[in-house]
Formats: structure tokens, C-alpha cells, sequence
């Protein structure tokens, strides 16, 4: 199985921000989560909506911050440094709750529309 990145395609952000993959020559499949079996992949579907997942080969799934420094280090050698570095300890510090806060406003960033807000239930 190839690694595969998911998006919410219901989320203007999301969609965009998975639009990168290709153009920074990530190994990896890009795929909705709404055009996948998330149960079949071992996806959470209600973490799926608040945080990206990323399917590793082996069948694992990490969430977040973890997922986009997972997806790049399928990529070119320095993106791959990248990758590693996001989940350094004390990076991944600063990355958990970067990251969160970029979801909890994801309708309010480029490309983002009401329609992207998280669910008023989601962790913040």
C-alpha cells in the first residue's frame, strides 16, 4: 500500500492545502476522506475532521502534526529534514498547538469558507 494523505474535501483549506502534495513531489496517495473506507484504513472518522491523518505503508495512521511531517518525509531530501524536524522534541511542542490553532481558524484562512469551520463538538 503506498502512504496516503487525507483531506476534508468538504473544506476549502484542506482541499487547497492537499493540493500541495503533488507540486512538492511528495510520495505519497492524496485522497478525501470521503472517497476512501476510513473503517477499512483505521481511520478515526471523528478525529479525521479535526486533525489530517496520514496512512502509512504499514497500515499505521498518525493525526495532525505528525501526518504532515509524516508526508513530507516522503519528499525531496530537504523537505524530508523538515519532516524530521516537526516532530523533534520541543518542536513538536510548538507544532501541536500551531497546528491546532491553524484548524480551529481553517474557515478563516485563504481558502477557507464557512463550510470549513470545525464542528462546535471538536476539541480545541
Amino acid at each position: 500500500m503506498k502512504p496516503t494523505l487525507l483531506y476534508d474535501a468538504d473544506c476549502g483549506f484542506c482541499t487547497k492545502a492537499a493540493g500541495f502534495a503533488p507540486r512538492l513531489h511528495l510520495k505519497v496517495e492524496v485522497a478525501s476522506l470521503q472517497s476512501v473506507d476510513l473503517d477499512a484504513l483505521g481511520v478515526s472518522p471523528e478525529r479525521a475532521v479535526v486533525e489530517m491523518p496520514f496512512v502509512h505503508a504499514d497500515g499505521s495512521v498518525v493525526y495532525g502534526p505528525e501526518a504532515i511531517a509524516a508526508a513530507l518525509q516522503t519528499g525531496p531530501a530537504p523537505l524530508r529534514v523538515v519532516g524530521r524536524i516537526i516532530t523533534l522534541p520541543g518542536i513538536d511542542r510548538i507544532a501541536k498547538p500551531t497546528y491546532a490553532w491553524v484548524a480551529k481558524h481553517r474557515h478563516q484562512l485563504p481558502g477557507g469558507t464557512p463550510a470549513c469551520a470545525l464542528p462546535p463538538s471538536a476539541p480545541s
